[in-house]
Order: structure tokens, then C-alpha cells, then sequence
């Protein structure tokens, strides 16, 4: 049995998460952390640094600013760390480091098994198609009240690609001020917004007289959730350092 405390226990995502979670009996929601109510079935805390129930791993789909309480969770009870929350600033990202030096810690742009497959996918298509002579663009579309553009999850399958170029492509979001040829070395990323789209990612390479497309299309924000149960059941007994969800699903 794989116990869980959930940090954002009572907002949408962490709803979600909690049905996951009954979905598989091999995993249980021990206690809660959320500034907001009261949860029947496991304790809830207001501040994560107050939990004194025993756990094999945290689940974090609150926000940046409790970083602080779950890492020093985690790190009095040596608890590993699955964080789901976004925006984080670059001193944060340092403390996330610091912490994986004494605990387990698994940190991604997106939770979504099917995302990090992806990743996967492109990158081997990238070390194929870019030298020769393949263009590589990215489309993205989220709902209408998504104020952040690219998305993590595009730059995230962008530096992907990238890592396999060695790093040597340049990354345009915006040609119209523009008056030339498309150079070889970029990858092209564009950003919708529209309606209640949830997410959908499309990477097209374009070579000479044909094209691939290769997409991702989330109908709900439950395969997020679902992406970080499994990574809590991963990185239950891991040892300290950094993971991502490439490493939970090979």
C-alpha cells in the first residue's frame, strides 16, 4: 500500500486526484494539506510542515507559494516529493534542487503520461529528421483564460528536441516582424487560445514534399492527475535526487 498526503487536497486538481486514488486499492490518501476546510476520511493540515501522519510519499497540486512547508516536509520525514504545481521562480527551483539532494524529488511541466511519451517520441524524431533538412514547428491550444504563452508543456517538448540538436536551435515565437527565409536551425512555436480547450500539443516536422505530425490531445486535466499517482507510486522507496516522468514510464 503506497500512502499519500495530498497538498491541495481541497481544489480542483486535488478532487481529482483523490478519485484516482480510490480507483486503485493499492493506494491510499492518508492526510491533506490546504488552507481552505476540512476533509472527512483523512486529517487535513493547514500548513504541510504540521503533518505528522506517516506517509510513503507527498503529492503537491497546490501552488509555489507552500514550496516551502512541502519541502520541509519531506525533508524532516524523508518523504520523496511529487511536485505538480507550475510557476515557480528560479530561487525555487534552486531550493527543489537543494532538497533532492535528501530526498527524492520529481518535478515535471506536465504530469501527463501520454506528454512524456511524446517527449520521447520527438526527440528520436528530431535526431532523424533534422539533418535532413526537416522544419520543426509546434502548435499549442488551451482554453481562453490561460494567460501564460507557449505553455510549459510546449517548451518543455521543444527542449526535448533541442537536447538531442545539441542545443543549437533558436526558439521563434513570432515572425511577422520578420522579413526572410525560415532559417534551418529554429523551432517555430505558436500559441492558441479559445473556449474551454484543455490542452492540445501538435509537433510537425516539414521536410521536402512531405510532413509528420505527431499530437497530444487532453479531454480533461484528469490525465494529469492520473500521471502524478503514478509517479507518487514510482518514487515511493526511491532514493534522493531528481526524476522526471521520463523515468516513470521506461
Amino acid at each position: 500500500m503506497t500512502r499519500i498526503i495530498l497538498c491541495g487536497c481541497n481544489g480542483r486538481m486535488g478532487h481529482v486526484v483523490r478519485g484516482i486514488v480510490e480507483e486503485n486499492e493499492d493506494m491510499q490518501i492518508v492526510a491533506g494539506v490546504d488552507i481552505t476546510g476540512t476533509e472527512e476520511g483523512f486529517p487535513v493540515f493547514a500548513n504541510a510542515e504540521d503533518c505528522d501522519v506517516c506517509a510513503d510519499a507527498i503529492i503537491d497540486f497546490s501552488s509555489p507559494k507552500a514550496l516551502d512547508g512541502v519541502l520541509g516536509l519531506a525533508v524532516k520525514e524523508g518523504l520523496p516529493a511529487v511536485l505538480c504545481a507550475t510557476g515557480y521562480t528560479k530561487e525555487q527551483l534552486e531550493q527543489i534542487k537543494e532538497a533532492s539532494e535528501k530526498v527524492a524529488i520529481l518535478r515535471s511541466a506536465n504530469m501527463s503520461l501520454g506528454i512524456n511519451t511524446m517527449s520521447k517520441l520527438i526527440s528520436e524524431a528530431a535526431r532523424i529528421l533534422a539533418d535532413n533538412g526537416y522544419d520543426i514547428e509546434i502548435v499549442e491550444k488551451h482554453h481562453n483564460q490561460k494567460v501564460d504563452a507557449p505553455s510549459g508543456t510546449a517548451l518543455l517538448l521543444a527542449d526535448a528536441m533541442n537536447e538531442q540538436l545539441d542545443n543549437e536551435y533558436e526558439y521563434v515565437y513570432d515572425r511577422s516582424a520578420r522579413r526572410e527565409k525560415r532559417p534551418r536551425k529554429e523551432i517555430g512555436i505558436s500559441a492558441v487560445r479559445g473556449g474551454t480547450i484543455v490542452g492540445e500539443h501538435e509537433v510537425i516536422f516539414a521536410g521536402l514534399d512531405e510532413v509528420i505530425e505527431i499530437r497530444h490531445t487532453a479531454f480533461s486535466k484528469a490525465v494529469f492527475a492520473k500521471g502524478a499517482v503514478s509517479a507518487a507510486r514510482f518514487l515511493a522507496g526511491k532514493g534522493p535526487g531528481m526524476y522526471g516522468m521520463g523515468d516513470v514510464i521506461e
